[in-house]
Order: structure tokens, then C-alpha cells, then sequence
């Protein structure tokens, strides 16, 4: 009872602090108390496995089949793009089980103070506001094609985005309680939508539709490896992109057993069931269309399929959408400490918003992708590395609150980690090939080589050996000093 009066307390002196209006989540960069860490493994189950069957990923399945890969082959490439990632995902994401704090704070700890502003922060409010406008994007044509469908009218694109953006904005301002609520509603709405299409699709008349025939689809290339490996590094860097945030999603989850369970599950079944369905399509359609809301829309004849699309769509967006712009917004807050969670949350949606009216996020997708991979797969093998192997995944939690903390670096940034994240980034420009698979080669060699050169540093540089360090004392979750 007493804990439930000081949280409500807390609340109370965030919203006054930052002008937030009653009935959102008041916290951003504060570490989350022990009491509202109450999230169970299925809601964070549902939240990730709604972000996962999206149209992103569905696309991206039948991407791979129009590239030349089999049914099989581009699926594969989709599900082990995921895994992979995924295993690196949740090291970073057992920040927010044991702390409460989003992944953007914790990168104070490796980054330096001022250099997780400059480079983890500014580079994920960049791709949050990118995936926010690319899920939209690809949403707002399948509504298109859906409303074309049944009125027979024309509608243009770009004002259906931003409509259809404007739309979804709003539960990612309201926070992180409506978030999971969502997911609780629309997860099982999707899954029988979901199984609906695959019906659709294997008992259409057109022999090419046939299970069997999709099966033994041998594509122009089949399990070509330079091919493969370029999707499945599209579906590792596409994920690899969200590590930044991966704590921001479980931070109110009660156990690591339950984010383990939760994420790692989602991941394996969303990227299957999606990466399926965009591949069965076109392989249906000889990979001569990638996009399987066209295909569904054109086999269909009544009026049932393309209404149940537009729902599948609007919902799938929505709870996609909502954590892209989380996200985004818990990055800003990183950056400017006096602005609430709130305001960076519209701040990032408005931005999102704007750039979904650029047709080119969707049309240029894999050039987009590459080059978020270019920054955040070095960040990622600098961000696991040093929290898993240099400190031991042992946080000091007041000091990521302090200049003069214990996370000090030089004068707020990391030298170490900012120069191996350059190398790293060069390293994928020009060095590594398609066939290494450059997303996680690149990790592998940005990860190793920061750890090596941090040791190193640490035997002859004081703030360096402080800040590597594991930290053993009991945990502290203070507010962020005025």
C-alpha cells in the first residue's frame, strides 16, 4: 500500500515536471518501480508477436521469391534473419527486466552520457520515424487496393498514408497500458485473418495455388547463396535496427524468464507465419508480384475478403506502428531530458506522419534497410559486448543520471565505442561482401574488436577501467536530477 502511495506520487511530480496530461504513462528515461513491474510472458508474447506479423515482414517474404529464392529458401532466409538477431535482441533487452530503464538510458553506460545522445539516440529516432512511415506506407496501399476493390472509386496514396498515420499516433502518446491492450484485442483478430488468407490462397482454382505446387516452386535462383543471404541479412538488420529498444518493451515485465519466453517465442512464430504467407503468394503468382495484398485482393470475388483485409491491415498497423513511435519517442527523451514522453512521442509522430507522404520509403526499401544496417550493427556489437562481457551485465544505475558518474568517460562519451562503431559502419560500407551476411558479420567484428581495444584501454585509462566495470552494489532507481 505504501509502495502504491509513493508511485502515485511519483507520477504526480512527473506530470507537473514535464506538463503532461492525466491518463498517459508519465514515464520516459525514469527507471520504472519494482511495483508496476507486473507484465506476465504472454503480453510481451502478443505485443512482439503483433509487431512481427506486419506487413514489413510479409513483404519481405514475398521480396525474397521475386528476387529468384524458392518458397523455401525465402522463408528460411526471413525466419534466420530474426533468430539470429534475435538472440543478440534480448541480451540488451534483460536491461529493462533488471532495471526498469529504457534501452536508450542504458546506452549511457556504454556510450558515454552525451555520446548515447549523439549516436544511438539520434540514429533510432531516425529509423523509428523511417519503420513508422514504411509500415504505413505499405499499409495505406493495401487499403487502397481493398477501398478500389469494393467502391470501384480511385484514392490517393499519399493522403491516405498521412490519414491512416494521424490515426495510429494516437495510442502511442497515451503510452504503454494501452499499448498492451491493444495487443490483447488485436492479436487474436489477426490470427484468424491471418488463417483465413492461407485458406484463401491454397484453395484458389488457379493450380499454381495448390500447396503443392507452391512447395515445390523451385524460383529462378532457388537457394541461391548470395541471394539468401542478402534477405536474410535485410531480416537481421530490419530487427537488429530495434536493439536500442529492446529494454523499452519489458521494462514493466516481472521476471527475465518471462521476456525470455515472450520475445524469443514471438520471434520464431511471427517471423514463420509472416515470412510464409508473403512467400506462398508469390510463389503462387511465379514471383511475378511481391506483394501479397495485391494477390489476395485480386483472387478475391466478394465483398468478405478485401473488408477482412482492411480490418487485418488498419489493426496491424496500428499495433505496429504504436511501438515504432514509442520508441521514437523514449529516443528523443534521451536526448532532451526536460521534455516529457509525451511530448517526444508526438514530436516523433508528427515527424513519422510527414515522411509517411514520400511514396520512395517503400519503393527504395532495401537501400533503407542497408543503410540502417550500416549504423546499428556496429552499435549493436559495441551495445552486447560491453554489457555482456566487459560488465557482466551489471549496471550502475544512479551514475547513468550523472555527468560525474561513474560513466563519465571523457567528458561524456566513449572514444572507444564511438571509433569502433565508425570502423565498424566502414566496415560494412566497403569491406564485407553480401555472402558474409554483413549485419551480423559486421556485429561479430565491431563486438570483438571494441572488447579487445576497451581492455586494453582500461589497463592505462582510469575512466576507462571505471566505467567497463561490473557494478555488484545493490540496485537504485532515482529520478533523473532536475
Amino acid at each position: 500500500m505504501a509502495e502504491a502511495i509513493i508511485d502515485t506520487a511519483f507520477e504526480r511530480t512527473l506530470q507537473k515536471r514535464y506538463r503532461q496530461p492525466e491518463g498517459v504513462e508519465q514515464f520516459g528515461i525514469e527507471a520504472i518501480p519494482a511495483a508496476k513491474k507486473t507484465v506476465k510472458w504472454y503480453d510481451l508474447f502478443s505485443i512482439i508477436l503483433n509487431f512481427l506479423v506486419n506487413p514489413a515482414t510479409i513483404l519481405r517474404g514475398g521480396l525474397g521469391v521475386a528476387a529468384g529464392l524458392s518458397f523455401q529458401a525465402s522463408l528460411a532466409a526471413e525466419c534466420c534473419g530474426i533468430i539470429i538477431a534475435a538472440c543478440f535482441y534480448v541480451v540488451i533487452a534483460t536491461v529493462g527486466v533488471d532495471y526498469g530503464i529504457p534501452g536508450q538510458v542504458a546506452t549511457r553506460g556504454i556510450y558515454g552520457l552525451r555520446g548515447s545522445k549523439l549516436i544511438p539516440s539520434f540514429l533510432r529516432s531516425i529509423a523509428s520515424c523511417y519503420w513508422f512511415a514504411f509500415q504505413t506506407v505499405i499499409g495505406a496501399t493495401a487499403i487502397v487496393a481493398v477501398l478500389t476493390k469494393l467502391t470501384g472509386g480511385s484514392y490517393p496514396l499519399i493522403w491516405v498514408s498521412v490519414g491512416f498515420g494521424l490515426l495510429q499516433a494516437f495510442v502511442a502518446v497515451v503510452g504503454y497500458e494501452s499499448l498492451k491492450t491493444l495487443s490483447r484485442i488485436a492479436l487474436p483478430l489477426k490470427v484468424v485473418i491471418f488463417a483465413y488468407m492461407f485458406v484463401l490462397l491454397a484453395n484458389h482454382s488457379d493450380p499454381n495455388f495448390a500447396p503443392s505446387a507452391v512447395l515445390a516452386f523451385p524460383g529462378k535462383a532457388g537457394w541461391n547463396w548470395v541471394i539468401f543471404a542478402t534477405w536474410l541479412n535485410a531480416s537481421a538488420a530490419g530487427w537488429l535496427t530495434m536493439i536500442t529498444d529492446a529494454a523499452d518493451f519489458c521494462r514493466y515485465s516481472r521476471t527475465r524468464a518471462d521476456m525470455w519466453v515472450g520475445t524469443l517465442s514471438a520471434a520464431a512464430i511471427g517471423a514463420f507465419v509472416s515470412g510464409a504467407l508473403g512467400a506462398y503468394a508469390a510463389a503462387a503468382v511465379l514471383g511475378k508480384t511481391a506483394n501479397p495484398f495485391v494477390i489476395i485482393t485480386g483472387i478475391s470475388t466478394g465483398w468478405l475478403t478485401p473488408a477482412l483485409l482492411l480490418v487485418f491491415v488498419a489493426i496491424d498497423n496500428w499495433t505496429i506502428n504504436v511501438l515504432n513511435l514509442y520508441t521514437g519517442g523514449l529516443s528523443i527523451s534521451n536526448i532532451f531530458e526536460r521534455i516529457g514522453r509525451f511530448w517526444t512521442t508526438l514530436i516523433a509522430s508528427i515527424a513519422g506522419v510527414v515522411l509517411s507522404a514520400v511514396p520512395d520509403v517503400l519503393n527504395s526499401y532495401l537501400n533503407y534497410v542497408s543503410m540502417l544496417g550500416n549504423f546499428f550493427s556496429p552499435i549493436a556489437g559495441v551495445l552486447v559486448f560491453d554489457y555482456l562481457l566487459l560488465k557482466r551485465m551489471q549496471l550502475d544505475v544512479p551514475s547513468l543520471f550523472r555527468l560525474d558518474g561513474r560513466y563519465r568517460y571523457w567528458r561524456g562519451f566513449n572514444l572507444v565505442a564511438v571509433a569502433w562503431t565508425a570502423l565498424g559502419f566502414l566496415f560494412y560500407m566497403f569491406v564485407v561482401p553480401t555472402s558474409w551476411i554483413p549485419a551480423l558479420a559486421t556485429l561479430l567484428f565491431t563486438g570483438i574488436g571494441y572488447s579487445v581495444t576497451a581492455l586494453v584501454a582500461a589497463a592505462r585509462s582510469q575512466p576507462m577501467a571505471i566505467a567497463s566495470a561490473p557494478v555488484a552494489a545493490p540496485i537504485s532507481l532515482p529520478m533523473p536530477a532536475e
